[in-house]
């Protein structure tokens, strides 16, 4: 049985000790980097080709030093290998893949040495101290912290949060925002990340879910998850919007933020350097969202389109500048609080393009079917835009009109479905000469009038139209005022399909997909 060279070093346990409590982390991480080092400074002076490993007994704090040789077939690195045989001799039991120690004496560290061991269990002790930091910070992500600011650099200002330093960056700041060493500073961790110089927090005051955790602070129904905070959207520093829902009926979410004579969003205000903020009550639905959104401007008339999620709001001429506020904030905020692009017009604007629109759509009817303008405006009225809805809508709708009786209704359609012929051979006429090719006619749905358009956006041959997306096909038409009637997302797909097929010899239409 072999003897084990062992010398005991009880100080090295207080050590470890010490270090483990001061910085946090496991004591057996500190032996760890202790023993590494013991064993960088044996291979140091047997040899770095030797296999030199060290132990610390964790109750007596004695060192063992040992070489460790496995039992191979066929030495190829003499050092750190040993042969069956030769293992044999030294252990009978000794098998292929087994490992044959010896043991050396005690090493008397020299100044190199002792060095090179304090600077690896200074490394190992700031790694297992980062990585305790991380696991410490990385589930903290989304909370507010406190802090005392260490230093700044270049407008970035680092921040001792105790256990760990963060980063709050100059455009995390609030506008004209500084701080001095010392000063206390409260801020909001949107990201933590494990990078090679170790783990970094880093802190913003502009966040909006900032201000959002300041007032679950100040509001306790917040707190307590009575009141919810749906959405905010900041200007840091100028100007904020934030829409609140109660789930208690009897609790009036937006008197509850603001409290007893503004208390609560005064403090919210004082933190965030007098940004103003504008507390309003969420709404399922877009519309009243929308208004609520653009407070204190009055709105008289919403106009939605859920496909773009574009919304057109109508106001008060006079509540034009407060609408679209400083520089375009309240529109801007309004939009960002309830993600909806959001266009504002005056009812002024709004009764002029109105006006422009039943011209032009009179003017229509008056040209292409040959009747006075009294007709023309009935037709309009009753809501008919275009010459399809004319020709093909049941005759009894046009009957109906007020003075129109069946025998003008028939006539108003023929005349509707003659003009549609005229136009869609004139449509004919110029897609040849735009150079369309058959083949892309031949596609089931397209109108003469979409054709055109596509000629003109350079889309002439069945591999064109096979190259675009659904959306893109759309985008084209949709643009322009002689595709007739708009495509679904369904049907350009579709089309696109079909377009596609030729390139597939076995048919499979799953690889022709549109994007």
């Amino acid at each position: 049985m072999e003897t084990t060279v062992t010398y005991a070093r009880p100080e090295l346990l207080q050590v470890a000790d010490t270090v483990a409590r001061d910085k946090g982390i496991d004591r057996d991480e500190v032996l760890e980097a202790m023993e590494q080092a013991i064993q960088k400074a044996g291979r140091s002076k047997y040899g770095q080709e030797y296999d030199i490993r060290a132990e610390i007994d964790r109750k007596s704090g004695e060192i063992r030093l040992m070489r460790f040789r496995e039992v191979v077939d066929t030495v190829e690195n003499e050092p750190a290998q040993i042969s069956l045989s030769a293992a044999q001799r030294l252990n009978a039991e000794a098998e292929i893949g087994d490992f044959i120690t010896d043991p050396l004496p005690p090493i008397d560290f020299g100044r190199i040495a002792a060095q090179t061991a304090k600077q690896v269990i200074v490394q190992k002790v700031r790694d297992a101290e980062r990585q305790r930091q991380y696991l410490e910070f990385k589930d903290r992500v989304g909370e507010i912290v406190n802090g005392l600011v260490k230093r700044v650099e270049y407008g970035n200002v680092v921040v001792d949060l105790g256990r760990a330093e963060a980063m709050l960056r100059r455009d995390e700041l609030l506008p004209r925002e500084s701080f001095r060493q010392g000063e206390r500073v409260r801020a909001y961790i949107y990201d933590v990340r494990q990078e090679p110089r170790g783990p970094q927090i880093f802190l913003s005051r502009t966040h909006p879910q900032f201000m959002a955790k300041l007032f679950a602070q100040e509001v306790p129904e917040i707190y307590d998850g009575i009141i919810e905070i749906k959405a905010v959207a900041r200007d840091p520093g100028s100007r904020a919007k934030i829409a609140v829902i109660s789930r208690d009926s009897g609790i009036d979410p937006v008197g509850a933020c603001v409290g007893m004579r503004g208390s609560r969003v005064q403090a919210v205000v004082g933190e965030l350097q007098g940004e103003k903020i504008d507390i309003i009550p969420w709404s399922s639905d877009p519309a009243t969202f929308v208004v609520n959104g653009l407070a204190p401007a009055e709105v008289t008339k919403v106009v939605m389109d859920e496909e773009q999620r574009r919304i057109e709001v109508v106001v008060p001429d006079e509540q034009l500048s407060l609408a679209i506020g400083r520089r375009g904030q309240n529109v801007r905020l309004a939009s960002q609080l309830t993600g909806w692009d959001i266009d504002i017009l005056t009812e002024a604007e709004e009764s002029e393009r109105r006006t422009e629109e039943f011209r032009t759509r009179s003017q229509l009817f008056i040209d292409a079917l040959d009747i006075d303008d009294v007709i023309a405006h009935l037709l309009v009225t009753e809501g008919f835009s275009s010459l399809e809805e004319v020709a093909y809508v049941p005759i009894g709708d046009l009957a109906e009109i007020e003075g129109f009786d069946t025998e003008i209704a028939t006539e108003l359609q023929e005349r509707a479905r003659n003009a549609l012929e005229r136009r869609d051979r004139e449509y004919e006429t110029r897609y040849r000469e735009l150079g369309v090719g058959d083949d892309l006619v031949a596609i089931e749905g397209l109108s003469p009038g979409m054709l055109v358009t596509l000629g003109e956006n350079g889309i002439k041959t069945l591999d064109d139209f096979a190259d675009l997306a659904g959306d893109e096909l759309m985008e084209m038409l949709s643009a322009s005022d002689k595709g007739g009637v708009k495509l679904e997302a369904e049907e350009a797909n579709a089309m696109i399909m079909a377009a596609r097929a030729h390139w597939f010899d076995d048919g499979d239409a799953e690889a022709a997909k549109p994007e």
